[in-house]
């Protein structure tokens, strides 16, 4: 019995110190040496230092002098009834999308609900195409960024509550657009947060 449950300790002992102490200590060393603002979140600061957010996670901005978000589906626990959950958008411990599909009902009330809502926001975009984020949820909930063509119609209601003309509100969308990841992966985007600090920076308002 000694003969067999011996080396199997051994062999247990040394799998635990490499890789459930050697390897995690490696990588979080190598994490905070080389890449310490990912490694720890990649917070973002307010000229205070004081944290606002992350530039990899989405937060909600309703207010009309800044730039929104893409939708978000997540919930959260019902307060009322644990059993149910209710709605919170950008609950980063519940990332999901909403999980309906084109036939759902409650989904299309939605839609026209929010579309009524943008177009009283914006009467200008009545009738128009919009791009797909302005009003559909993704997956995770959680998108930090928008489209270059969501932010740019945006632009008009939000140099107006700013006060800022329209032309300079466009020139900031465009200074922080991000191209796809080494000019192939992905799609061109707008960091939502990155986007309302220099808004905040350029044509202060009040938060």
């Amino acid at each position: 019995m000694i003969k067999f449950l011996s080396p199997a300790l051994r062999v247990t002992a040394v799998t635990f110190v490499l890789c459930g102490l050697a390897y995690p200590f490696a990588v979080t060393g190598i994490g905070q040496l080389l890449f310490p603002a990912q490694a720890n979140g990649s917070l973002v600061k307010n000229p205070g230092g004081q944290v606002i957010g992350s530039a990899l996670i989405g937060q909600q901005w309703d207010a009309p002098q800044w730039f929104h978000g893409r939708p978000s589906a997540t919930t959260d626990t019902d307060p009322k009834d644990p059993l149910k959950t209710v709605p919170s958008p950008y609950n980063a411990a519940s990332s999901s999308g909403s999980n309906l599909g084109p036939t759902s009902q409650a989904l299309g009330d939605r839609l026209s609900a929010d579309r009524h809502a943008l177009e009283q926001a914006q009467p200008e975009l009545a009738g128009q195409t919009l791009p797909a984020d302005m009003l559909t949820t993704s997956a995770s909930g959680l998108d930090p960024d928008i489209s270059p063509a969501n932010a740019a119609l945006q632009a008009t209601r939000v140099a107006q509550q700013r006060g800022a003309p329209l032309d300079n509100v466009l020139a900031l969308v465009q200074a922080n657009t991000q191209a796809p990841a080494l000019g192939l992966f992905g799609e061109s985007r707008v960091n939502v947060l990155a986007l309302n600090q220099a808004l905040q920076r350029d044509y202060p308002a009040h938060q």
